[in-house]
């Protein structure tokens, strides 16, 4: 027996439906590698710190799976093992981690489809995923690849640091330059997030005028009135270019 049209019809869908998600699976595996090396150096050290500091391996792991906050985690150690109170940590918490709020602006969490799939990519959000989704051609980019990108993510970074404390004693003390390894790479991703501007304000350039501005007129509150300004000047700019015309 033939295949009726409607069945053709729906086999033919299916197929140009199907290699989607495995696209983005690939394509978002090859964005978050070069991104993955860059971070795997510095899980590893956070690894071995959370075993040279009298912890447990597994507090290695447990830390970047849940907590997954970069340079909060290796403040963190510090302050749990000097039994810091909680409230401390909270408020420390809050202070270095307060940059993703202004991350949330620009971030594409609109693609994002689904509460369960918004939830995990607002706790997934990094430094280096934010870069990435910054640059003019991840404009294009579909939900499905920019949550696979900070799942790879996360795995490099919960993957290296459970590696780092299981293999932490094979580490030399020797070894100088593990802990900016992941500056370093977010100041190249940042760079090349410039150079995709076109006609705006450079975003280093608001950040600096914000910084100094506040210094002058609110040198006693000059870290908060430096976010508000900077956020003020974002939203100004967002504005601004939005509402020029785009040319092919």
């Amino acid at each position: 027996m033939e295949p009726t049209c409607s069945a053709i019809a729906a086999k033919n869908g299916s197929d140009r439906v199907q290699p989607a998600p495995q696209s983005d699976l690939r394509a978002a595996f090859r964005d978050s590698a070069s991104v993955g090396l860059g971070m795997v150096p510095l899980g590893l050290a956070f690894g071995a710190l959370v075993v040279q500091s009298g912890l447990d391996w597994w507090w290695a792991g447990l830390s970047a799976a849940v907590i997954y906050g970069g340079s909060f985690e290796f403040l963190l150690i510090g302050m749990v093992t000097a039994a810091a109170p909680l409230m401390s940590i909270a408020v420390a918490a809050a202070l270095v981690q307060a940059r993703h709020v202004f991350y949330a602006l620009s971030f594409p969490l609109r693609r994002i489809q689904g509460p369960l799939g918004r939830t995990y990519s607002t706790f997934a959000l990094t430094d280096e995923a934010y870069a990435l989704t910054a640059t003019e051609q991840s404009r294009t980019w579909s939900g499905r690849r920019i949550l696979w990108l900070q799942l790879f993510m996360h795995l490099y970074w919960a993957g290296s640091a459970t590696a780092g404390a299981l293999l932490g004693s094979l580490i030399p003390d020797s070894v100088r330059g593990l802990d900016f390894a992941l500056t370093a790479l977010f100041a190249v991703l940042a760079l090349d997030a410039i150079r995709d501007l076109r006609g705006e304000v450079p975003t280093p350039v608001l950040a600096f005028l914000s910084a100094v501005a506040a210094q002058l007129l609110f040198p006693d509150q000059m870290l908060l009135a430096a976010f508000a300004l900077f956020t003020i000047s974002l939203l100004a700019r967002h504005r601004a270019t939005g509402r020029k015309p785009r040319h092919a």
